[in-house]
């Protein structure tokens, strides 16, 4: 990696000076991506983000929303957005975080998941500038290695179970079982899964939000018999979720309605979790995804560390915010890297054996290939 030297004075020189917005394909790994209601996806948009600063140094974040029937999220949106918010970045400070955040506020009131990827861009500058990989900077290493999870898409119970064992003997221990369909269906996918597993790893029982609520409590008493098993997103509202909790002993995680700290606060003040799902671009990037995972880990809750979608880049900035997580709060993490065929920063961080480890160099510890990005979308300043 060539470092920069410039004669600016420190401020002048980490000032924003570019925004370079590039598009690119993700296509799924395993097929087709099947979830709940009918949502299929093969491929998907993802958009990166290069922010270069007054003496030249670059950081990256990436932003690769599920479709447009997961979250009110969706590619074009966070293009659109992204036009709005970068005119106003050029002349702050990139390591200045805060300042970041009021300026992106200023220009475009909501969109978290579009300011994501700056905000991850200019973590990425202050660990370069910093000469210390971002890990250190969101706690300090507290995990070397962690386990890491695989998605089973949606499919006739033998299609998943098969699945399963391929990614077994890969090392993969750890599984989201896509849920959601008919409960007496989802109940035998379930145990097929969980005796594929016995006492060798997790098993997370996802609905996306699938279940009507007097289907939901029907799956969650079918399912409460397995071991080693959670319950993820039965319904779509808090309210229909703490309603199933009441009929089923299964740990409880949450995911598509925690978007803030505020909704955190309300589902663990209504006794509604034990895990959720932390998103880095869905609460906006790694600023506010520091702060949640903190407060996950204060207030006794475990947490998985991940994002809607990505490759690389969005990788190298879940595998940091996990390797600085306490390891009895992190439930499991996902390398969506491994999910999709498309790498830009030479397939890194790279999993190994179902187990995962952030880079070590500074920033993100990767290095993104402009030329496989291509001619950026747009570019301010």
């Amino acid at each position: 990696m060539t470092t920069c030297v410039s004669s600016l004075p420190e401020t002048a020189a980490a000032t924003i000076a570019r925004v370079e917005v590039y598009g690119y394909e993700l296509t799924y790994a395993h097929g087709s991506y099947v979830m709940s209601e009918g949502r299929v996806l093969d491929a998907l948009p993802s958009t990166i983000v290069r922010v270069v600063t007054a003496d030249g140094l670059a950081g990256y974040g990436e932003v690769c929303p599920l479709g447009t029937r997961y979250l009110p999220a969706f590619a074009e949106g966070a293009r659109a957005a992204l036009r709005e918010i970068a005119p106003a970045l050029v002349g702050v400070d990139a390591a200045n975080l805060a300042a970041v955040r009021d300026a992106m506020d200023g220009a475009l009131l909501g969109h978290a998941y579009a300011k994501s990827p700056v905000d991850v861009a200019c973590w990425d500058i202050l660990g370069r500038r910093a000469g210390l990989p971002l890990h250190a900077l969101l706690g300090g290493l507290r995990a070397e290695r962690f386990p890491l999870y695989v998605a089973v898409p949606l499919a006739p119970v033998d299609e998943m179970a098969r699945f399963v064992e391929e990614r077994m003997a890969e090392g993969v221990r750890h599984f989201q079982l896509k849920l959601g369909a008919d409960p007496h269906d989802d109940a035998a996918r379930a145990a097929q899964v969980a005796g594929l597993l016995g006492d060798r790893g997790l098993l997370v029982a996802d609905a996306n939000c699938g279940w009507l609520p007097q289907d939901a409590v029907v799956a969650a008493r079918l399912l409460d018999s397995l071991d080693r098993v959670y319950l993820e997103q039965p319904c779509r509202t808090l309210e229909e979720c703490v309603a199933v909790r009441r009929h089923t002993t299964l740990p409880m995680v949450l995911d598509e309605i925690i978007l803030d700290v505020p909704s955190l606060v309300r589902a663990v003040s209504a006794g509604a979790l034990e895990a959720f799902n932390l998103k880095i671009s869905r609460v906006g990037g790694l600023t506010n995804a520091r702060l949640m995972r903190d407060l996950a880990q204060e207030l006794g809750l475990r947490v998985t560390l991940e994002d809607t979608w990505g490759g690389d880049v969005t990788t190298a900035a879940v595998a940091h915010l996990a390797a600085s997580t306490r390891p009895e709060h992190l439930l499991t993490v996902s390398f969506m890297n491994d999910w999709t065929k498309e790498h830009v920063a030479g397939y890194e961080p790279r999993s190994s054996g179902g187990v995962g480890a952030a880079p070590t160099g500074p920033g993100l510890g990767i290095e993104v290939d402009l030329d496989m990005l291509g001619t950026p979308l747009y570019v301010f300043g």
